[in-house]
């Protein structure tokens, strides 16, 4: 009894275990599923995501190809778009150039017809004039019974008499013909000799403007009861004008060297900033030793510019300090250089010796770089130089020449006269005709600028040439040709000019694009 009880309860205890055992197996069992669900679930949702994300990858690199095979597209079509552009006005020049031809090919042919017409009648008029000439002879014959050679030199005789009095009436319209056209003649050679020479032109004055720092350093140029401005001015043989104008003093001279030499000489003491009388006359010194350095560098670099050669040291300096002279504000150095280039220029149009004709123009103010103790005009004493530094006569004679002090001893010496009148005479060149000369300047601009479609317009070359900016999106290659037409006309109307004014038009298309 006691041993069954026992065994019942285990058995018991044992059948519950295996329930309960179970019972957790089926339990984890149902767990795992359910995990393995889970686990499929998201399994399939990262498909998903995945699939997704390669579709967005995919048409995102689509629109990136997309986008890069329509950018070499349009820069392939703007290519074909510029050659098709070239090539349209290639063709449109062969057409001009074709058109042209074909004008000059018609000229020519109605040229070479009127020729053949001349020939024709001048062969008619030939042949009555021989048949003239028989029967002339036959009558002699038997109104003078002369002889045949008898009759010939009679005719001969008379024939001859006729020839000279043609001949002198030739010659008489001739030279009518030439004093007519002479001014005419002149005229053109100058124009074209101003047109070919541009030079600019530097107005100077009596007065050099110092800038300064500060006005404190006005006092240290004044000094202490102006002992520095007194041993400046002493030293410079300058006026120095201190007064309420901000910032500057001013220097007054009519001597231009001197007056550089003080400009220079008051930088370096204000740039070093030691100003007192002894330092005051070292600076001044050393600056007129540079200055003269200075202008022997210009004289050789005058001669150079001029492709003048062989020129004596001192004509060369005496060339240097031109660039410190004036004639009713015309600078002298800029003068002479221009009087060369045109003196050039005439000699080459008339067939004579152009260096020599620009070592004339070069030389013929040197009077004007002496100072005051050589007594005479510059014209003489410019002569005098020249003989005096072995120039040829030639050109002592023409520098004596060229105001009509001495008689002209050859071409060159009229060559000068006339340079040098045109270059005094150019707008612009000298202080009374300056304002002229920009009011001149501001019409033409004015002028283009009333056109449409201008978007900005500039005189230059000293008012021979307009150069004109258009809009591009305004105006066409056929339209620019037709504005620079429209422009040139009413210049013609509306203005009075030397010479010829060159009217250009620039059209210019610009596209940009930034690659990223």
């Amino acid at each position: 009894m006691h041993i069954v009880i026992p065994t019942a309860v285990a058995a018991l205890v044992f059948v519950l275990g295996f329930y309960m055992h179970k019972m957790l197996v089926a339990k984890e069992i149902g767990g795992a599923s359910t995990e393995a669900d889970r686990i499929l679930a998201d399994a399939r949702r990262e498909v998903e995501s995945l699939k997704k994300e390669a579709l967005l990858e995919g048409r995102e690199k689509i629109v990136e190809e997309r986008a890069v095979e329509l950018e070499r597209l349009r820069r392939k079509q703007s290519e074909l778009d510029k050659r098709e552009n070239g090539i349209n006005r290639l063709s449109q020049q062969s057409d001009r150039t074709r058109e042209n031809l074909k004008n000059k090919s018609d000229s020519l042919t109605q040229q070479e017809t009127a020729l053949g017409e001349m020939e024709q009648a001048l062969l008619a008029k030939h042949q009555r004039a021989n048949k003239l000439i028989e029967a002339h002879n036959t009558r002699l014959e038997e109104v003078a019974q002369l002889s045949s050679e008898e009759a010939r030199e009679l005719l001969l005789s008379n024939l001859r008499e006729e020839t000279n009095m043609e001949a002198a009436k030739l010659t008489r319209r001739i030279l009518d013909e030439a004093e007519r056209s002479a001014d005419d003649k002149a005229n053109s050679i100058l124009a074209t000799t101003i047109q070919r020479c541009a030079a600019n032109h530097v107005v100077e004055s009596c007065i050099s403007v110092v800038n300064l720092a500060n006005d404190d350093m006005k006092g240290r140029i004044i000094g202490r009861e102006g002992r520095n401005i007194r041993a400046f001015e002493k030293a410079t043989g300058v006026d120095v004008v201190v007064d309420d104008t901000p910032e500057a003093v001013v220097l007054s001279c009519f001597d231009p060297v001197r007056r550089e030499v003080a400009r220079l000489s008051l930088d370096k003491l204000i740039n070093d900033g030691r100003i007192h009388p002894g330092r005051i006359e070292s600076v001044v010194t050393k600056v007129r030793g540079e200055m003269e350095r200075t202008i022997r560098k210009f004289g050789n670099e005058l001669a150079m510019e001029a492709s003048v050669t062989g020129l004596h040291p001192q004509l060369i300096r005496h060339l240097g300090r031109l660039r410190y002279r004036t004639s009713y504000g015309q600078n002298m150095y800029q003068h002479s250089l221009e009087v060369s280039h045109m003196c050039g220029l005439l000699a080459s149009e008339l067939r004579l010796d152009p260096a020599m004709a620009r070592r004339v123009g070069l030389l013929h103010d040197i009077g004007k770089a002496t100072d005051h103790d050589i007594e005479g005009s510059h014209a003489m004493v410019g002569m005098e130089l020249a003989r005096k530094f072995n120039e040829p006569r030639i050109v002592a004679n023409a520098i004596g020449a060229h105001h009509e002090e001495i008689e002209p001893g050859s071409l060159y010496a009229v060559l000068v006269q006339a340079a040098d009148a045109v270059s005094s005479a150019r707008p612009g060149a000298r202080r009374e005709t300056l304002e002229l000369y920009i009011k001149r300047l501001r019409r033409l601009e004015t002028i283009a600028d009333s056109f449409d479609g201008v978007r900005k317009s500039y005189a230059i070359q000293a008012g021979r040439e307009l150069r004109i900016a258009v809009r591009p999106e305004t105006v066409s290659d056929e339209t620019a040709v037709d504005m620079a037409r429209q422009i040139a006309r009413k210049i013609e109307e509306e203005m009075e000019y030397p010479g010829q004014i060159k009217v250009t038009v620039i059209r210019e298309l610009r596209a940009s694009e930034t690659a990223r």
